[in-house]
């Protein structure tokens, strides 16, 4: 990305934590710096504190390194180089000897990892068959031991009734610990997700029936694994907790080489586990994809960098699905640049027809991703959101920064990107002024 292109919006984006952005904006000034400098693939400086940090960016990703003990990635120095790089205040130059060795580095490792791929299972050490086969079998056994007896707990459930159940939280925990012996992971944590709908409004009990509807979906599925199509088999492996590995994902996925447009991202920071969503628009091919990220610990770099409202040409890898969705980037083919256009959008009609599309192909499919055009976000008299059409249709907004949102618009049609459910719409970002903005954030 050319230091150029880069906004004080989406150098503050890629903070760890608010308290890194806070931190990075204070050390954004010429004074803090020394030896700073800037050629078209890096940006470099030693940033002055309790001891003098050699702090360095990859335009070319935005990938930083600085020697400095922070266990947050980026630090707050990184930052604060990113921001002098957004704001144009850093002059050209010749990178220093520690900038180059890095970037040497980072060209020799990608070299290997290309290698690598393309060497593909030809390369690992031979697997034993029948010793995989036997696991598998012992897995799929197990899970099926764990999904008969939830089917006789639902089956019970539904037949005792839902009242009271408001005071049985420890029921769901207790499903969901035999779940995971069960090895179904997956299912497990879709359990967990129904205990906060008890009581929650005055549709809990239909909401309710819905996830217990989806889970004897999978039970009465998982029964005929061996007959189902090839992709639907591997979408209800992969619901259930059994993960494809990426070495096996980059054999049989789908591949399609585009210049991807990032429409939208959001993070999930716990003490444990950072995940990061991201969704990418293919330009051309018009396939939407969701890039799935995972760092251990608060502050942990991801492998990938994402920027929202850049663009950057790409071959990505689908998961296997009957109706494809996850992916991962294989190869980056170019710089990522700024993006202004505007993304092809649907009509809250074919936002409908999309999912119902998807639904066909993979009955799992909870929810779908797309663009709506020309939308005017509205508060009704009882303070709920909606997105309003030219029709006068209305799609009810999910959590979301609905402030900023409606300041976006300013009452005027706007584009926005989210995940349609089927009842509510959350917004992940919004298009105004020829820039995307973040809409993630309480409602």
């Amino acid at each position: 990305m050319s230091a150029s292109s880069l906004t004080t919006e989406q150098a503050l984006a890629l903070a760890p934590d608010p308290a890194s952005a806070s931190a990075g904006q204070r050390l954004a000034t010429e004074r803090s710096w020394q030896g700073l400098g800037r050629d078209e693939r890096a940006a470099w400086g030693e940033c002055k504190g309790s001891a003098l940090y050699q702090v360095r960016i990859d335009l070319s990703d935005l990938a930083t390194k600085c020697t400095c003990p922070s266990r947050k990635f980026p630090c707050k120095h990184a930052i604060g180089l990113l921001l002098l790089v957004a704001g144009q205040r850093i002059p050209s130059g010749t990178p220093p000897e520690w900038v180059a060795e890095w970037l040497s580095k980072r060209s020799t490792t990608a070299e290997r990892k290309a290698k690598r791929e393309a060497a593909g299972p030809e390369g690992a050490a031979p697997a034993d068959p029948e010793a995989k086969s036997k696991r598998t079998t012992e897995r799929h056994t197990r899970i099926q031991k764990g999904l008969g007896g939830l089917a006789l707990w639902l089956e019970d459930l539904v037949r005792n009734g839902l009242a009271g159940l408001e005071t049985e939280t420890d029921l769901w925990n207790t499903q969901a610990a035999r779940l995971v012996d069960a090895q179904a992971p997956g299912l497990a944590s879709q359990m967990r997700q129904l205990a906060p709908l008890l009581g929650s409004s005055p549709d809990w009990p239909r909401r309710m029936l819905d996830g217990l509807g989806r889970l004897a979906l999978v039970t009465e599925a998982w029964k005929k694994l061996d007959e189902l199509p090839p992709l639907l088999a591997a979408d209800l492996r992969s619901l259930v907790g059994i993960s494809l590995r990426e070495e096996d994902v980059l054999v049989q996925g789908e591949r399609v080489t585009d210049t991807w447009v990032i429409v939208g991202q959001e993070l999930e920071d716990t003490e444990r586990i950072r995940v990061q969503r991201t969704y990418l628009f293919g330009a051309t091919s018009g396939r939407t994809a969701l890039i799935l990220q995972f760092a251990a610990g608060p502050g942990a770099r991801f492998a990938e960098s994402f920027l929202l409202g850049t663009a950057v040409p790409a071959e990505l890898v689908y998961w296997p699905s009957a109706a494809p969705q996850r992916a991962l980037v294989q190869e980056r083919k170019g710089e990522v640049r700024p993006h202004t256009e505007p993304v092809p959008s649907l009509t809250l009609e074919g936002l409908c027809q999309r999912f119902a599309d998807e639904l066909s192909r993979n009955p799992f499919r909870e929810r779908t991703a797309a663009m709506l055009g020309a939308v005017v976000p509205v508060v009704d008299k009882a303070g709920s959101g909606w997105l309003r059409d030219a029709t006068g249709t209305a799609v009810r907004l999910g959590t979301c920064d609905r402030w900023r949102l409606l300041a976006l618009s300013g009452g005027q049609p706007i584009d926005v990107f989210g995940e349609w459910d089927g009842e509510e719409f959350r917004p992940l970002s919004a298009r105004a002024e020829g820039r995307l903005h973040p809409l993630g954030g309480p409602s």
